[in-house]
């Protein structure tokens, strides 16, 4: 079993460094020249998340940089990891290992992006008011957009400054709005990007326009608030039915710790023990899955 374990864990490790070769290979500049003839007369498509580069999209909505410049780093110690876990271990742990790094990211990430995206949102109006004073000052609306960029505040400063820097290579205002509306997949940002389209293929009073998006914005949050109120108890419970058989075991472990390692040590208290695992993993995705949706 253990051979098994060691040559699969090196075929991962070889394979994991061939993909980082490839992926080297493809944003090299001579190979995207090439790509660029080969494609020359062709339609272009909308732009896709291809390859690590929506690794580097959801990186990039949780705040936390790029990681594919340093991804082939971290699969070689993951792989090394892997190996260890299995040679030491034995299977559990090597799936364990195999399995746990890469959902704790996602999770990681993935709260890092509500968390920040949140805080953004809850900021969008502030940036919007000075942007309806900017105006009524006699400032045109792209001068009022980049002026209250520049005087906003963390994270939503050091998000939407895309915008300015967009501007400043010559994208249209609009167009740079609607960039930083489609990273990020909010309503709330999308509807300041349509609505900044619309002045400026229309015209039209800007300045109400925005006071009537800062009132919307406003009441979806006062709703989102309010929903969350209503909803606390479902989510109470669903948080002490996931915790309470992490809490048991973890009184066992306390009480009297050879229980569960004796059992762990029986073949078919192992297997038991492995099954209400993986059933307490599934109860939790289970639970969350109902949170979401109310």
């Amino acid at each position: 079993m253990i051979p098994t374990l060691i040559l699969f864990a090196i075929s991962l490790m070889m394979f994991m460094m061939s993909m980082n070769l490839v992926y080297r290979a493809l944003r090299d500049p001579t190979t995207s020249r090439v790509l660029g003839r080969l494609t020359e007369g062709h339609p272009q498509m909308a732009d896709k998340a291809l390859g690590v580069e929506w690794l580097d999209r959801a990186f990039l909505q949780a705040g936390l940089g790029r990681p594919s410049e340093r991804l082939g780093l971290w699969l070689l110690i993951w792989a090394g990891a892997v190996a260890l876990a299995a040679l030491l271990g034995g299977w559990f742990f090597f799936l364990v290992f195999l399995v746990a790094p890469p959902v704790c990211v996602k999770l990681f990430v993935s709260w890092r992006y509500q968390r920040r995206v949140k805080r953004m949102v809850e900021q969008l109006p502030q940036l919007l008011d000075h942007c309806v004073r900017s105006l009524k000052a006699g400032r045109t609306l792209a001068d009022a957009v980049l002026n209250a960029i520049e005087a906003s505040h963390d994270p939503l400063k050091d998000s939407i400054s895309r915008v300015a820097r967009n501007v400043q290579l010559g994208v249209s205002l609009p167009e740079a709005v609607q960039d930083f509306a489609e990273l990020y997949e909010r309503d709330e940002f999308r509807m300041f990007a349509l609505g900044l389209k619309v002045n400026h293929r229309y015209g039209g009073n800007a300045s109400e326009l925005l006071e009537n998006l800062i009132v919307l914005i406003r009441e979806r949050e006062s709703g989102a608030r309010k929903l969350k109120a209503m909803t606390g108890e479902t989510r109470v419970t669903a948080l002490v039915l996931a915790l309470l058989p992490l809490l048991v075991g973890g009184y066992f472990m306390v009480t009297n710790p050879t229980f569960l390692v004796n059992m762990w040590h029986d073949a078919s208290g192992q297997h038991l023990l492995i099954a209400a695992f993986g059933l307490q993993a599934i109860g939790c995705f289970a639970l969350w899955r109902m949170v979401r949706s109310v």
